[in-house]
């Protein structure tokens, strides 16, 4: 069979939400295109530095390729945190990070995020069950690896932080918020949105309109070794978030395509409070104890608010 796109080439890729079969070359414009159209809704410039946040999975490897096909090689750099999980190691995911970053051009360190912010995610989960405090280990993983994220971009410069959150991922997301009432968190999720800090560098998620098969297709097709191993966090506390993954699933098995439609016109709708919030002035307060942006009408961040929980500030 040839390609729909070219009818040159012999088709690799069967691509279910436009139902085209698509050859490597054709397979990887297509990508690269959404890609480049995620971008320009962030405002992002190929003259900037980013700040590409990799964990060695699929989705962050895809992502190394594909901006490394859009930026100059010198723009990038790559960072993978390291979450210090028990029975969780990152060696292995490290080490495909280190190869391809080298095959690519691209500057890349591993760093600790006990080193950055002071504590590993199962210090501060073993306390919190030490203390009987109902918080879930996702809590302070996601809390703290953005923390981590932003010193990082801030102490290197970078205009902009890159993480390799897809189009499955962005939409669970938007479920979740509008499900909640979060009407702010919405507006965080859109593209448009600034950051109300001087002190917090932008994060782009360059992938968010390109499906998770997709990404793990074209990670194969690019040579890449498939080894993700699932937190053990995750498998002894699902999250909302795990299940609304294969809710997703299925909606995407009856309507291929569906994700993609509601990303798109949720955008849509979302897009005037988003510039209504960004003409506001809104200049977040910094926290007492730390000295990093926290919300509104608080006084501690949220995770010195946990480091007090937990007794440990």
């Amino acid at each position: 069979m040839l390609c729909d796109e070219c009818g040159l080439r012999k088709a690799a890729v069967y691509q279910r939400h436009s139902q085209r079969a698509l050859c490597e070359e054709c397979f990887e414009k297509d990508l690269i295109k959404r890609v480049e159209r995620s971008l320009a809704n962030y405002g992002v410039s190929k003259r900037e530095r980013i700040l590409l946040a990799v964990s060695g999975g699929k989705d962050s490897i895809a992502m190394m390729f594909l901006l490394s096909r859009i930026f100059p090689r010198e723009n990038l750099r790559a960072v993978t945190i390291i979450e210090g999980v028990k029975g969780y190691s990152r060696s292995r995911e490290v080490s495909i990070c280190d190869r391809v970053a080298n095959e690519l051009g691209i500057e890349y360190e591993a760093m600790h995020l006990k080193d950055i912010v002071g504590f590993s995610v199962s210090e501060l989960v073993e306390r919190s069950r030490e203390m009987n405090l109902n918080i879930s280990p996702c809590s302070f993983c996601g809390v703290l690896r953005r923390r981590a994220l932003n010193v990082v971009a801030r102490e290197q410069g970078v205009s902009k932080v890159a993480t390799a959150h897809t189009l499955n991922d962005e939409v669970q997301t938007m479920m979740l918020n509008v499900l909640r009432g979060d009407t702010m968190r919405l507006v965080q999720w859109h593209p448009r949105s600034v950051p109300h800090s001087e002190k917090l560098v932008k994060r782009i998620k360059p992938l968010r309109e390109i499906y998770e098969y997709e990404l793990a297709i074209y990670a194969y097709l690019r040579g890449v070794e498939l080894q993700e191993d699932q937190c053990p966090y995750l498998v002894q506390r699902p999250t909302l978030r795990f299940r609304f993954k294969e809710f997703l699933l299925i909606l995407e098995a009856l309507r291929p395509g569906i994700a993609l439609r509601m990303l798109r016109e949720t955008e849509l709708l979302v897009e005037p409070l988003v510039n209504h919030v960004n003409k506001s002035g809104i200049v977040l307060p910094l926290c007492e104890r730390c000295g990093e942006p926290t919300a509104p009408n608080r006084k501690l961040c949220r995770i010195c608010e946990y480091l007090e929980a937990l007794s440990l500030s």
